[in-house]
C-alpha cells in the first residue's frame, strides 16, 4: 500500500540504462514489500522483463505520474525530456508534492528550464545523472550526482544507494550543478577514451603487446582507466552483430558536445572534447556504412584507421570470423535437415 512515507514509485523511459535501473528498483520494492513500480516507455514491450517481476505498465507518462509519488525519468536526450514534460504538466496542480528524479544527461540550461516548469505546479525536481555503462547499471553499481531540495534528496536516497548506485555525490540544491558535474565527467571520460586509444594503437604499431600496456594502465592509472582499456581490447568498442553497445556512440557524441558547447558559452575551448567529437562523428559514418552499432569508445577504430590499421582489432576480427563460421554451420545443418 502506498503511503506518504512509502510512496508508489514510477519510471519513465526504458532504454538500456533505464531498464537496468528500473529492474533494480523493482527488486528493491519487492524486497521491502513496497508497492510495485509503475512504468511507461514509448515501446511498452521493452518493459516485459520488468513486468515479469511485478512492474505495472501504464499507457502514458501522465498516467504514471498521476499514480506515483516519486517518478524517475530516464530518457535519451534534451528534446525527449522536454516532450515528456509537455505531457506531464497537463496535470497542473495535481503535480503538487510529486518528486521527479531525472537521471537523463542533458544540458545544464535544459535542467534549469525543466525544473522551473515542473516546480511552478508544486512538483519537486531532483537532477540525478548517473555515471557508468549498462553493465555497471545492471550490477547496481552506478555513481549518482544528486542536486535538489535537501529534504527531497533524503526521501529518494533509499532508491539510490545500494539499489541503483554504489554511492551518491550531493551537489547542492541547484539541479543544474549536477549536470555541470556530469558534463565535466563526460569530458574526462572522452579524453581518456581517446588517449588510451592512441596508446594502444601506438603499442600495436610498435610491437608492444596490448596485455602489457593494459597491465600498466591497471596498476598505474587505476580501475577506471583499466575499464576504458578493456572496452577497447575486449572488442566492446565494436559490439558483435546483434549485440547492444555498453554506451551508445550517439549518446556519447551528444553528451560530449554539451560540454564543448558549454565551454564556448563561457569563452573557452575544449580541445580534447572537440577531438573526441570529430573522431566520434567519423565512427558514426563508419557505423552507417557498415550497418553496425558502435559503443561510445569506438573512436578507437578511427584512431586505428588513421594509423593505417583496420577499424577492427585482432580480437574483433577473430570474434566476428568465428561467429560467421557458426552462422554458416547453422545454415548447412538447416539445409541438411530439410532434405
Amino acid at each position: 500500500m502506498s503511503t506518504p512515507a512509502n510512496p508508489s514509485v514510477g519510471w519513465i523511459g526504458l532504454g538500456s540504462m533505464g531498464l537496468a535501473m528500473a529492474l533494480n528498483v523493482q527488486k528493491h520494492l519487492k524486497a521491502t514489500e513496497s508497492p510495485d513500480l509503475h512504468y511507461w516507455n514509448r515501446t511498452i514491450s521493452k518493459g516485459d522483463e520488468l513486468k515479469e517481476i511485478g512492474g505495472k505498465p501504464f499507457g502514458s507518462p501522465l498516467a504514471v505520474v498521476l499514480n506515483s509519488g516519486v517518478v524517475f525519468i530516464s530518457v535519451s536526450d534534451d528534446q525527449t525530456l522536454k516532450s515528456v514534460v509537455d505531457q506531464i504538466v497537463c496535470a497542473g496542480q495535481l503535480l503538487t508534492g510529486t518528486i521527479f528524479v531525472d537521471t537523463t544527461t542533458i544540458h545544464p540550461e535544459t535542467t534549469r528550464a525543466v525544473s522551473r516548469r515542473l516546480e511552478q505546479f508544486g512538483a519537486v525536481y531532483i537532477a540525478a545523472p548517473v555515471f557508468g555503462s549498462t553493465p555497471v547499471a545492471q550490477a547496481g553499481q552506478l555513481l549518482v550526482a544528486a542536486a535538489g531540495r535537501k529534504d527531497a534528496v533524503n526521501r529518494i536516497e533509499p532508491y539510490l544507494t545500494g539499489v541503483i548506485a554504489r554511492g551518491v555525490i550531493r551537489v547542492g540544491e541547484d539541479p543544474a550543478q549536477a549536470l555541470l558535474l556530469k558534463t565535466t565527467s563526460n569530458i574526462l571520460t572522452a579524453g581518456m577514451m581517446y588517449l588510451i586509444s592512441e596508446a594502444h594503437t601506438l603499442a600495436e604499431k610498435s610491437g608492444l603487446p596490448s596485455s602489457v600496456l593494459e597491465s600498466l594502465i591497471e596498476q598505474n592509472l587505476g580501475t577506471y582507466a583499466h575499464g576504458v582499456s578493456k572496452r577497447l581490447t575486449s572488442g566492446a568498442y565494436l559490439p558483435a552483430e546483434g549485440q547492444a553497445p555498453q554506451s551508445s556512440l550517439e549518446l556519447g557524441i551528444k553528451d560530449v558536445q554539451h560540454g564543448v558547447d558549454l565551454a564556448k558559452s563561457k569563452g573557452m575551448k575544449l580541445d580534447v572534447g572537440e577531438v573526441y567529437v570529430t573522431a566520434a562523428n567519423k565512427a558514426k559514418e563508419w557505423s552507417a556504412n557498415q550497418g553496425r552499432a558502435l559503443d561510445s569508445s569506438s573512436v578507437f577504430g578511427i584512431v586505428r584507421k588513421r594509423a593505417g590499421l583496420a577499424f577492427e582489432n585482432e580480437y574483433v576480427q577473430k570474434r566476428d570470423a568465428q561467429k560467421r563460421k557458426m552462422n554458416d554451420d547453422d545454415r548447412i545443418r538447416l539445409a541438411y535437415s530439410t532434405i
